[in-house]
């Protein structure tokens, strides 16, 4: 237990989603992934669907979840396209679908566009029992402020599982303090994932502290050796 923090170890491993999602990862790399996350007490892997068949059957028996993206890293697949990936992932073993929301219809405001198409990949995952969570990616540092809570509160409305910040992928920028501290203002019915850029210790507990629920990272493994040695 940290006490500037107050959370042990454990629990922060346990808020952490594992995350590979190289174009170049290889089967022995997802495996050793999946034996990380085992070890550690992350709370999920992140990765390409692809990979989600293998993963499922490396996890089997465990407490870490098997979590597939859909429409990454641009989330400009049609709403059709997203539910087949959605379904597709869902049927190869995954327990939650990290989605990016159509970045488009974020900053024209098309309310219309953006909730469809959340409520019908929402229908998919909660049709499962137990259900799939879907969290929702808005990449937050290519937004406005105004797009922002225009793209949280559509989610919180949806009934999205999580509002998430980044894929990591966009050169505009991953998570940012105020960018969860917005998000969990604007999205109060949502949980939050933070995710893009977060490789230390003192990263993932300030998103942590911020509002954050979930803090996707490739570098968990890191995050936790570092609090352990209180290197802070």
């Amino acid at each position: 237990m940290n006490s500037e923090y107050q959370i042990s170890s454990t629990e922060l491993a346990g808020c952490i989603d594992h995350t590979l999602l190289a174009a170049t990862a290889t089967s022995e790399q997802i495996k050793q992934l999946c034996r990380q996350a085992k070890e550690y007490g992350f709370c999920a892997v992140s990765i390409n669907p692809r990979w989600i068949p293998l993963a499922a059957e490396e996890l089997h028996g465990s407490k870490v979840k098997v979590g597939g993206v859909v429409s990454l890293p641009l989330g400009a697949d049609t709403t059709k396209i997203k539910i087949a990936q959605a379904q597709n992932a869902i049927l190869d073993g995954a327990d939650e679908i990290d989605m990016a929301a159509d970045l488009a219809a974020i900053i024209e405001g098309d309310s219309i566009y953006l909730s469809n198409q959340l409520q019908a990949v929402l229908k998919v995952c909660h049709s499962m029992r137990p259900k799939v969570l879907l969290k929702v990616i808005i990449e937050s540092a290519a937004l406005t402020d105004d797009q922002k809570i225009f793209a949280c509160r559509t989610a919180d409305i949806a009934g999205v599982d999580f509002v998430k910040t980044s894929t990591g992928m966009n050169p505009a920028g991953g998570a940012t303090i105020e960018d969860i501290k917005l998000m969990k203002e604007t999205a109060p019915n949502c949980k939050i994932k933070a995710a893009g850029g977060i490789r230390t210790a003192k990263q993932a507990l300030d998103m942590l502290e911020a509002g954050a629920d979930r803090i996707g990272t490739s570098s968990g493994i890191q995050i936790i050796e570092q609090f352990k040695a209180g290197r802070l």
